[in-house]
């Protein structure tokens, strides 16, 4: 265990302050997130050290497709999640228990050893939800910006404003995943606040930090076209019309074993109505259709990078980062 950062004492109690919920934890205690403990008055990380995953995954997995695309990139995590998502594909280390799985202890630097030796750039924080691990990620991106490595962020956007802008200057890109526009359906199916989420991205926008916004869309749930409508509006208002924006498509899983996975024409109405909003850049996530996987010039319609599911195939932009047919300027990092 390692004592934790961004917490205050509060009558006798802890308070946790690096996520929204600003949990109020007594002795002997976790927080909502099962991985922040109260031990004598003072709050601990308890996966501190301790990853429950390390692999080398392509880093449009994620997914990125603006940043640094066809590269690989070394994906960590600990237990733990400040979410209760219901349709969660990695509940099990999300939603475990410290005093059940506690894996082998792996220091920050270490870490950055290991990216090095698999010849990888860029470190993602992923799986779980980064927050929940924040020390440990800061600790570590600290190290690896040294080692001249890239940190990216896949988080559900719950964060508060001060960890944050401390690792600013570490962090160098996020995958924010939203699951709808829906506040009620926010609070039945993951336990969070949708106003949260939203102002958590505009906080890593301010940062000036590369944004990519995922939604994943569930039949009969979340997938209203009107509240789709306005989750492109918000996009394209609050962060950009070039912010990346991945319509995902939902599988039933073991913990949401139903409704059936998403049909193509109701990804593909989301599609063109977050075009019809003035995005730029719209994807359509685990689907064979690979033209919705590419990237295109949104001024020409030049073909601008071709993907095959989740792997970059070609690349056909300048050194700049322009179109090389109209010379628009792409929203991308390289």
């Amino acid at each position: 265990m390692y004592k934790a950062r961004y917490w205050e004492k509060e009558n006798g109690n802890v308070k946790c302050e690096l996520c929204p919920r600003k949990c109020i934890i007594p002795k002997g205690k976790t927080g909502f997130c099962n991985v922040r403990k109260n031990i004598e008055g003072e709050l601990y990380s308890m996966v501190y050290e301790r990853p429950c995953s390390i692999n080398v995954d392509p880093i449009e997995k994620k997914p990125f497709y603006h940043f640094h695309p066809k590269s690989e990139v070394l994906s960590i995590a600990t237990i733990g999640c400040n979410f209760r998502c219901k349709f969660c594909l990695n509940w099990d280390i999300s939603q475990a228990k410290i005093d059940k799985m506690y894996p082998e202890k792996v220091p920050p630097k270490k870490i950055v050893e290991i990216a090095k030796e698999n010849k990888v750039n860029l470190i993602a924080y992923t799986y779980t939800e980064p927050t929940i691990f924040f020390e440990y990620a800061e600790d570590i991106a600290k190290i690896a910006k040294k080692e001249n490595l890239k940190n990216v962020f896949v988080t559900n956007g719950y964060a508060m404003e001060k960890p944050l802008n401390n690792i600013k200057k570490y962090l160098d890109a996020v995958v924010i995943d939203f699951k709808g526009n829906n506040k009620e359906f926010y609070e039945e199916f993951s336990m969070a606040k949708i106003e949260e989420v939203k102002r958590g991205a505009i906080l890593y926008k301010k940062l000036g930090i590369h944004i990519e916004i995922t939604n994943l869309v569930i039949p009969g749930k979340n997938d209203d076209l009107v509240e789709m409508r306005e989750l492109s509006k918000w996009i394209k208002k609050n962060l950009g019309k070039n912010t990346p924006f991945h319509i995902l498509r939902f599988f039933p899983t073991r913990t949401m074993p139903s409704p059936e996975p998403t049909k193509f024409s109701k990804l593909k109405k989301i599609y063109d109505i977050a075009k019809e909003e003035g995005l730029n850049y719209v994807y359509i996530g685990n689907s064979k259709e690979s033209k919705y996987n590419n990237t295109y010039c949104p001024k020409c319609e030049e073909l601008l990078i071709e993907r095959v599911l989740m792997n970059t195939t070609s690349i056909n932009l300048t050194d700049d980062n322009k179109c090389p047919k109209c010379n628009e300027k792409i929203n991308l990092v390289k």
